[in-house]
């Protein structure tokens, strides 16, 4: 049989060439068999490796056109993108083997393990690694950095939480069936203090030897702006170095094009200075409303 082409849903992007996305299997150190997407910015030589974290935890990432992967190729980093477990489409088997191993189980163990397959491969430079996600990626950005801080280099957490129990408390009311079933995944972060303790970046920040970049939305119903503010004010406190953008005017992830922009540019600095690759002038985006709380403490003091 014959595969065709039926149509083209963006023809404009044929002017341009692109990096391919491939499929691969890596084997978790359970032997539970993981499926992921790599695509790399040079199949010759080893790169810096970003590892994008999707949210959720309770989605998944799919193969195909992805412009944040194409966005890291074309500034030299490769992107490994994970179904850990946990993720939806590969039945309820597999999705209920993350209940209860968030931070330290082995739905991070996935990751780690995903990244030290592309070091065994030969693909990525093991020394130029950075744990990039937002919402439950930004959770596990946290995690990477605070509970296996010598796997990566950098990270960038959007609107990730830094604390479940907090997290959890600033649920409202009209989300209560939501709150019991994140508790049965997560685990009885209301009845277990040092489970909460436990799986929380917020409890282990001096573990962290790696730089953090943070992005959160003012207006974020999910994610409160307590969870980035707790980190990043402590992480300051403690001299480890921290860069936190807060936009007012936005929620759980960044929807004005101006803000969006303005955001990607910063973090094509900051993966620029630690991992080496590729990045434009950037001085800021006319029309962002970003801000620094960070900054603006240092002011008052």
């Amino acid at each position: 049989k014959e595969t065709k082409p039926l149509f083209v849903s963006k023809p404009d992007l044929l002017n341009y060439k692109f990096a391919s996305m491939e499929d691969i299997r890596v084997k978790a150190r359970d032997g539970l068999e993981l499926v992921g997407y790599l695509t790399r910015a040079d199949t010759e030589k080893k790169t810096p490796l970003i590892l994008l974290v999707h949210g959720g935890p309770w989605a998944r990432d799919y193969w195909g056109f992805n412009a944040q992967a194409q966005w890291f190729a074309n500034r030299g980093y490769a992107t490994l993108q994970m179904n850990y477990r946990g993720s939806t489409g590969y039945g309820k088997s597999f999705l209920h083997k993350g209940d209860g191993e968030w931070g330290v189980g082995t739905m991070q163990h996935d990751l780690t393990d995903a990244v030290q397959w592309a070091v065994d491969e030969g693909i990525v430079d093991p020394e130029n690694i950075c744990i990039y996600g937002g919402s439950y990626g930004g959770y596990a950005c946290l995690a990477g950095l605070t509970f296996t801080p010598d796997v990566y280099k950098c990270g960038v957490d959007i609107v990730g939480p830094s604390n479940i129990k907090t997290l959890l408390d600033s649920i409202p009311p009209y989300w209560g069936p939501l709150r019991k079933d994140m508790l049965r995944k997560i685990g009885d972060v209301d009845a277990d203090e040092e489970f909460n303790k436990k799986i929380s970046p917020l409890f282990h920040i001096d573990n962290i030897k790696a730089p953090l970049l943070i992005g959160q939305g003012a207006n974020d119903p999910r994610v409160k702006q307590a969870e980035a503010d707790q980190i990043a004010f402590a992480m300051q406190k403690k001299g480890i170095p921290v860069e936190y953008v807060l936009y007012p005017d936005e929620g759980h992830g960044f929807a004005r094009p101006d803000n969006r922009i303005d955001f990607n540019g910063r973090a094509e600095q900051f993966l620029a200075k630690h991992l080496g690759g590729r990045a434009e002038a950037f001085d800021g985006v006319e029309g962002s409303t970003a801000v620094f709380p960070l900054e603006d403490s240092l002011v008052e003091a």
